[in-house]
């Protein structure tokens, strides 16, 4: 393809030797283990004892990880029902420039549309925690990942163009915007599939590679842009959002500008793993050309 990067690719063949020596030096067996997830990281389920190992892509990912360890243990401490730390010390381990860390496996199913309003009511409790106690955190940036995806993910050069040039126009329409709420603790990457939800049916929340301080906003505009432009949430189920949480961020003027940002998010997140699937490359084809029109086409398919 015209303009992709010649980098190599990040799959279950670049990562099975990485996991097999963090598995080594953590004193556990990596055979059998199961690849529930690629996409900013690889995420495997070891076979004999009940841990999850997550893979970044990159030592660029190395701050990441150190503060989804010191978060973690926060969160717990202030009574938030949040995925735990396998009992593997030092943590993460850098093995062969990827960053890598062990989590305790919640027997359960991930989020889905119906815990929608448990979603919201987690958030609320992340954005209600005392910021001045928080553990020294980054101050939220919308675009962090997203340079990165669009220079190095194999699409043509137009898309990339395209993309670069949509991010410019909305860093500028950020810098007029005066957000409603209070600053706050925030997740980061808040989808509904970012809780685990065990037999008990009380959800955790896990994936918090993206904490950070800044806008709630910037959390609720997730499930928001996930209604209006994606599609994966009824109206009813969107309503049980905003009631569970208490502010619908699509009432305020802002939101527009908000919008596009989670749309090219879902988008470069998928984008990374183009070549991995027929149906992956679709899938973004769709979404792009959502961007591209400014439409909406209700029609997504989650990964």
């Amino acid at each position: 393809m015209a303009g992709a990067p010649s980098s190599p690719t990040f799959g279950r063949d670049s990562t099975l030797p990485v996991l097999r020596e963090a598995c080594r030096r953590a004193g556990l067996q990596s055979d059998g283990a199961e690849l529930l997830r690629l996409g900013e990281n690889a995420i495997y389920r070891l076979a004999g004892v009940p841990v999850v190992v997550r893979i970044a892509r990159s030592a660029q990912r190395w701050p990441d990880a150190v503060k989804e360890v010191r978060i973690s243990r926060w969160l717990s401490e202030q009574g938030v029902r949040v995925v735990r730390l396998a009992g593997v010390e030092d943590q993460p381990f850098d093995v062969g420039e990827h960053p890598v860390t062990f989590w305790e496996h919640i027997d359960g199913r991930r989020g889905r549309p119906s815990d929608v309003g448990d979603l919201a009511r987690i958030l609320r409790s992340i954005h209600q925690l005392p910021v001045d106690q928080a553990p020294e955190l980054p101050t939220f940036d919308p675009f962090a990942r997203v340079v990165h995806r669009i220079e190095q993910s194999p699409i043509p050069d137009d898309d990339r163009a395209f993309l670069a040039q949509t991010l410019d126009e909305v860093r500028v329409q950020l810098g007029d915007l005066e957000f409603p709420l209070a600053p706050a603790v925030l997740h980061g990457d808040a989808h509904v599939q970012n809780l685990m939800v065990p037999a008990d049916g009380r959800p955790v929340v896990i994936d918090l590679e993206n904490m950070a301080l800044g806008q709630p906003e910037w959390d609720l505009n997730v499930t928001a842009a996930e209604y209006l432009t994606a599609g994966f949430w009824t109206a009813k189920q969107y309503r049980e959002f905003v009631d569970a949480y208490g502010f619908d961020v699509t009432s305020w003027s802002g939101f527009e500008v908000l919008r596009p940002v989670q749309a090219i998010k879902m988008t470069t997140w998928l984008m990374q793993n183009v070549d991995e699937a027929p149906k992956i490359r679709a899938e973004y084809e769709r979404r792009i050309r959502t961007i591209r029109t400014g439409g909406d086409e209700r029609d997504w398919s989650p990964f």
